[in-house]
């Protein structure tokens, strides 16, 4: 009795499988596929996205401090996303010996707790060596989804350079934001 059913479900399946096959291609199938592909690229930019990390971000920023460069709440590294030079042999600024500025870098804006003004923000990574292993950061504040490139933190930044092995990372001061000046 099992078997009969077993087989009974076997035709049913291949008899539904064979009238699919001959009703459709593997063309039109990736077509359908490519058509469900770009119609989400245009869905997904609108969709919700949780912003409650904005608010602690924004809390944070009252929190920052300017005088140790090698803790994450000093005020430059709200959009930090690596370890810090400072504590891998450069600083704040500067790569350490043996390493390279990346090519292409992000940008973040910072608000500085002394003088109350924001500040434009380039995070450089610095390549050539294995990373650093000291000082993690992970702030990412006003960080933007990853198809928002040049405001994503979590792209290895050395691909443009001829080692893209990723060492620590800079965070240089390029000006003041927009309506700050």
């Amino acid at each position: 009795m099992f078997t009969l059913f077993i087989k009974l479900l076997d035709r049913l399946f291949e008899r539904g499988t064979r009238q699919v096959a001959q009703r459709s291609s593997r063309r039109g199938a990736l077509v359908r596929i490519g058509k469900l592909f770009v119609a989400s690229a245009f869905v997904l930019p609108v969709l919700p996205f949780d912003r409650t990390g904005q608010a602690f971000a924004a809390q944070d920023a009252k929190r920052k401090q300017t005088k140790d460069d090698t803790r994450c709440d000093y005020w430059r590294y709200c959009a930090q996303d690596g370890y810090l030079c400072a504590c891998c042999g450069g600083s704040a600024t500067t790569c350490p010996p043996g390493t390279e500025a990346s090519k292409v870098s992000w940008v973040g804006t910072c608000r500085n707790p002394d003088d109350g003004k924001d500040y434009l923000i380039s995070y450089n990574d610095c390549c050539g060596k294995t990373s650093c292993g000291r000082c993690m950061c992970a702030t990412s504040e006003r960080e933007r989804p990853g198809y928002r490139l040049g405001l994503h933190n979590d792209i290895n930044w050395c691909m443009a350079n001829d080692s893209s092995v990723f060492h620590c990372t800079t965070a240089l001061v390029v000006g003041l934001a927009e309506g700050e000046a």
